[in-house]
């Protein structure tokens, strides 16, 4: 299930987007967070297995877009699908136009092709 992201949440976000390689740096991390909690056009959903955050994915929202900014799933629950679960979950939250940003694209385009080859 995807979860909104919230001051409370903080240090699970930092440690699910810590994954990405570009967010290795902690300066670069916690302006990260500051951008999801500042810019209203930047939203960030963790992914909520049971009773463990597992994911996350971070959108900016541009026009009628939502451009993947951040996607990660913590490494023991990695191919069992939770990323395409999380994108699938946006689309049915109303972001049907999913775009990659430069960091995500060879990921997020990868998923997008198994999405519409399923649907």
């Amino acid at each position: 299930m995807l979860v909104r992201y919230k001051k409370a949440l903080e240090k699970i976000a930092m440690g699910l987007i810590s994954l990405m390689p570009q967010e290795k740096d902690i300066k670069r991390l916690m302006e990260t967070i500051h951008q999801y909690e500042q810019n209203e056009n930047w939203t960030l959903f963790l992914w909520k297995k049971g009773d463990e955050y597992v994911g996350a994915v971070g959108i900016a929202e541009e026009n009628d877009a939502a451009v993947i900014q951040h996607i990660t799933v913590i490494p023991s629950y990695r191919g069992e699908g939770v990323a395409l679960t999380m994108l699938r979950q946006l689309q049915e939250m109303g972001f049907k136009n999913i775009q990659p940003n430069e960091d995500t694209s060879a990921f997020v385009q990868k998923c997008i092709t198994i999405l519409k080859e399923v649907d």
